[in-house]
Parts: structure tokens; sequence; C-alpha cells
């Protein structure tokens, strides 16, 4: 019997065994099961935590309350520090920052308040607080009254206040006992200001306790040369 002759595979092709076709390498190209699952890749390291928010320093807090407040010294000195905290990393730079301008308003609050007084004069005070010396802008049309508008004696004005008598504690005296504290007004006038008795444009008002404001603990008798007319300076000369 006559074998054939064996010829090599085509270059390229792998011979055949018993198993099935041989794949690259050696590895079957086909069998039975199915070929195993990729090799999952390992899970990606967990992330950097993020970063904990910047603590608010309570200068700056500090700083915000009393510029609300108008403790205007307090404020800024803790609003530079909170800023200067801020810069060091802590959070609060905003409320710093607020407490300053809030400080800032305060102060231009008070320049305005103080120019105001200035330039109309002293304002309106409680008639029973009122002191010798005082000016007042105008005369009241009663003397039951709860305020008095005072001025500058160098700007025009219509009274002077020259004497202020209290009257001794206990019940409410009654009206002749206070217009025996009236009578001394004309001579405490004399003392003041002596050319002011011959003076026919100088006249006397009185603002005296009454029965209501006796029980609020008002003693005072205030003696008020008035002048018609209004006139400025001081009648002390």
């Amino acid at each position: 019997m006559t074998v054939p002759p064996s010829y090599p595979p085509p270059y390229g092709e792998q011979p055949q065994g018993p198993y099935g076709p041989q794949g690259p390498y050696g590895q079957p190209a086909q069998g039975p099961y199915p070929p195993p699952p990729p090799m999952p890749y390992p899970a990606p390291p967990p992330g950097y935590p993020a970063p904990p928010p910047a603590q608010t320093n309570w200068w700056a807090i500090v700083s915000l309350i009393f510029g609300l407040l108008g403790g205007v010294l307090i404020s800024v000195v803790c609003g530079i520090v909170g800023l200067n905290k801020a810069k060091q990393g802590q959070g609060g730079r905003g409320l710093a920052i607020a407490g300053l301008v809030l400080s800032g308003l305060w102060v231009l609050v008070a320049i305005a308040a103080v120019a105001i007084y200035l330039t109309v004069g002293k304002g309106t005070v409680t008639a029973t607080d009122v002191k010798v010396g005082d000016c007042l802008k105008e005369i009241p049309s009663s003397t039951r009254v709860l305020t008095v508008d005072t001025v500058g004696c160098d700007q025009s004005h219509a009274g002077e206040v020259f004497a202020v008598l209290t009257m001794p504690d206990g019940d409410y005296p009654g009206q002749p006992a206070i217009e025996q504290y009236q009578n001394k007004c004309e001579p405490e006038l004399s003392s003041y200001a002596p050319d002011a008795i011959t003076d026919d444009s100088v006249q006397l008002y009185v603002l005296y306790p009454t029965a209501e404001t006796w029980k609020q603990g008002d003693r005072a008798v205030t003696c008020i040369a008035t002048l018609d007319p209004a006139r400025t300076g001081s009648l002390k000369g």
C-alpha cells in the first residue's frame, strides 16, 4: 500500500491535533467551554476628602455685633483683628468688613448730630433741666411747659435764665408759697445783670412747679429775663 507523502501545512496555519484547531501560542481556538471573563480592574483608590470649611473667627462676629449696637471702638478693634485672622485662613472676612462699615456709619451720624447741634443751637431740653446762663430761643406761651428751646447766647434769643431757685422737699406747698419764691427773682436779676433792672425791654418770666410736676420731683423756680426785641449776647455783658 502506498502512503501518500505528507506536506507541511501552509505558512501560518497550525496543525490540527486531536483536540481541534489550535489558536496562537498553543491555545485552543474553540473548545467546549466559553473563554473565561476578563479579569476585573482593581477599583481606583478613593479620592482625598474635601478640606473642612474655614471656621469663622469670633473677632469678626464681635465686630459685627458691636457695629450694630453702636460700640464703635470695640467694633473697629475686633474688625481689624478679624481681618488679620481671615488672611491667616479663618473665615469671617465679610462679617469683619460689615462691622467696620457699620462703625463708620455710626461715626458719620455722630458727626452730623454734632454739626446740627452747633449750627442750630443747643436744642430742646426739659424745662426743669435749664440752668443759669441758658438762653431761650422763644418764651413759652404758658408757665406750664415741659420743654423749652435753648440756643447759644451769641445767637438771637428772646430770654435768658438768670436764676434757678430750689424749693424745699415736702408736700406741695400751694400757690402762695410758690409766689413767695417768684418774688425772689427780681433781687436775683440785680445780682446777675444790674443794668437790666433799668432796661425797659427786659421783663421777668417765671417757670414754677405745679401740683402734677411736684409729684414728679420738680422743685425748681426758674427766673427768666425776657428780651423784647430779641437780641444777641448775654445780659451779663
